[in-house]
């Protein structure tokens, strides 16, 4: 794997922790795909650093339990500026 690629797995590894950010949320502040930050983490990091991978992994475990509930707010919030 190439040198630059494995830094910014770790990076986004660590940015990911250290925000709680999605992978959407993660992918528009370092300009790459979602598949890109999806593919890094799911499937690189596990090979570099496997600790940092668990940690990671809980983020986004817990983000995916949670995001039914930011859409549902997102739908709430754009009917409540419609109605006005």
């Amino acid at each position: 794997m190439k040198d630059y690629i494995e830094e910014r797995v770790l990076t986004i590894a660590n940015y990911i922790i250290d925000t709680g950010y999605t992978v959407r949320q993660t992918a528009r502040a370092f300009k790459v795909s979602k598949s890109t930050v999806h593919k890094d983490i799911t499937e690189r990091l596990p090979v570099i650093n496997p600790n940092l991978y668990e940690r990671a992994r809980t983020v986004l475990n817990t983000n995916k339990a949670e995001r039914h509930l930011r859409g549902g707010m997102a739908t709430q919030i754009k009917y409540k500026k419609l109605a006005e």
